[in-house]
């Protein structure tokens, strides 16, 4: 089964999945696509691995997801994966992409594409249950920079197109999880 918990900033949907890989009473893996790229960042890290059960593995994946999800996924094993928002923008600086989009020209990068393709052939192939955690970015101004609106846009069509290939889906405001699918 593959759900995906999507919510703004610090609405409670990291703490959601947690108690959602909790609940499913297998052996977990938390996939952490974020790289600690500075001291803030670093804080942040840590205050998720202190709430992880020492009994859970990891398994860092900054990029190519979809190689790491074939590679972990598994009959009676849960996958956390956290986040879709940060793997993406990740991806989207390891490619042509973020530049092609500061640069102004219309981003055609077969790299970043590509990832998000592969990710999403890839979700329904898999065994064992998946938890992902991303953000929703669109609801607030659309953003002044070039490359933070291509962000914007790609992170949400991202968020459509594994919402349409997850089982469930649940939205988490205020702490308070949503049942969209």
């Amino acid at each position: 089964m593959k759900e995906l918990i999507i919510g703004g900033a610090r609405s409670g949907k990291s703490r959601l999945a947690e108690r959602r890989a909790l609940e499913c009473d297998l052996p977990v893996t938390y996939i952490a696509t974020a790289r600690a790229s500075d001291d803030e960042m670093a804080r942040r890290i840590a205050i998720h691995q202190e709430r992880r059960p020492a009994t859970w593995g990891l398994v860092e994946a900054p990029l190519d997801l979809a190689g790491t999800l074939r590679r972990e996924a598994a009959p009676g094993k849960c996958l956390l994966v956290d986040c879709l928002t940060l793997w993406l923008a990740n991806e989207l600086f390891a490619s042509d992409a973020a530049r092609q989009a500061e640069a102004g020209e219309a981003v055609d990068c077969p790299r970043f594409f590509g990832a998000i393709d592969a990710l999403i052939e890839t979700l329904p192939t898999l065994p064992g249950r998946i938890v992902i955690v991303s953000n929703e970015v669109g609801w607030g101004i659309v953003p002044m920079a070039a490359v933070s609106r291509v962000f914007t846009d790609e992170q949400g069509r991202l968020n459509q197109r594994v919402a349409t290939v997850c089982e469930h889906v649940t939205l988490v405001a205020a702490g308070l999880p949503l049942s969209l699918k």
